[in-house]
């Protein structure tokens, strides 16, 4: 599969499971938002662009710093700015516009904004250098660049269940590209790669308690896991479910099933 075909199975994915995108069990999309933000230390009158916006949620969370400022998000999924739109014109926002386009391909002049954001998105393209260089140069000299992304070990050991099962099946799961920034030292090299400097990375663990299996398949279907589970003929699908709820169920605690949810957040400044 060559880049352009990834792209076009990645975008068909995010279009198919944009509706349960806000689910409850995916929360942490949301909650990380709010730290994404106190990271830039806006003063409220700066342009911010979102790349990859998905549906909005930091760009909500900005907006709500930004009396008079504008954020711009983009993302190259038109379901998923469908619900970034909608939530937008539910809460009267008036200082944010959604642009579909391909974070790659960015369509707009250099130096425009104050700042940039990325959540959990610069790990879908293969050359993070040229992706995050290009988010930087569409900074204003002294402006500031946030990104989050997993740590390695994020959502373990519940990962690894539908890992190895997805093995019995002959699924593999995508090159693991992404663990190239799943640690600090990671982070730090591509940021200083892209020339940025007063590099802070920091990391926060997002986790929460699922309230059942069920929780936690509603969450990697209606995440990034659904173009990789979808590999499955209809009726090893059904088979792999009852497997893989049965060992999940098995981790209940009183308390819930865990989710681990380590989280990267890495700023520099341009």
């Amino acid at each position: 599969m060559n880049e352009e075909q990834r792209k076009i199975l990645i975008k068909e994915t995010f279009n198919t499971i944009s509706g349960a995108y806000d689910s409850k069990p995916l929360r942490f999309f949301t909650e990380s938002a709010q730290h994404i933000v106190s990271s830039l230390r806006l003063r409220g009158n700066e342009r911010v662009i979102d790349v990859a916006t998905g549906t909005g949620n930091v760009a909500l969370a900005l907006s709500e710093c930004l009396p008079q400022g504008f954020v711009t998000g983009i993302d190259f999924s038109s379901g998923m700015l469908e619900q970034a739109r909608k939530k937008s014109a539910e809460r009267n926002r008036k200082n944010i516009t959604f642009i579909e386009a391909d974070m790659q391909t960015i369509p707009m002049a250099a130096e425009l904004f104050d700042a940039a954001v990325c959540a959990f998105g610069i790990f879908f393209v293969d050359d993070m250098d040229a992706q995050l260089s290009q988010i930087a140069g569409m900074v204003k000299p002294g402006g500031r660049i946030t990104i989050c992304n997993f740590e390695e070990n994020y959502f373990l050991p519940l990962r690894d269940l539908m890992v190895n099962r997805l093995a019995t099946y002959h699924v593999e799961m995508p090159p693991p590209t992404w663990k190239r920034i799943a640690d600090s030292a990671g982070c730090e090299e591509l940021f200083s790669k892209a020339g940025l400097r007063d590099i802070r990375v920091e990391q926060k663990n997002m986790g929460y308690f699922l309230s059942s299996e069920l929780e936690w398949w509603n969450l990697i279907w209606n995440a990034g896991f659904r173009r990789t589970i979808s590999q499955l003929k209809p009726e090893d699908l059904e088979q792999f479910k009852k497997e893989h709820m049965q060992e999940i169920a098995a981790l209940k605690t009183k308390d819930g099933i865990w989710l681990d949810i380590g989280v990267l957040y890495t700023t520099g400044r341009k």
